[in-house]
């Protein structure tokens, strides 16, 4: 369940970078955010693939991994949300 949580994060920053980036406004917390859930996305995916090599499934759709991958976004959305404060904080 983390990589599925993670990989729509990842999707949903990825498309929000884009839009912006189309209009002219790069922001920079949201490009960090997007590297930052690509990498979680990545980490999980090589966690399923070794669990695949063990003779498990490549998700884990239990309850531990859910509210894992609920602290993830709630973490990783938090140091957005600070990034984004600290650079509006900054003089241009």
């Amino acid at each position: 369940m983390c990589l599925i949580m993670t990989a729509i994060t990842a999707i949903v920053f990825t498309a929000s970078f884009f839009v912006n980036k189309k209009k002219g406004n790069v922001n920079k917390s949201v490009f960090m955010a997007m590297l930052m859930f690509w990498a979680a996305s990545l980490m999980w995916s090589i966690d399923g693939v070794a669990s695949v090599l063990g003779g498990e499934g490549f998700f884990d759709l239990s309850i531990e991994d859910t509210i894992l991958g609920a602290i993830i976004l709630i973490s990783g959305l938090l140091v957005f949300a600070a990034h984004s404060l600290l650079q509006k904080r900054k003089p241009a």
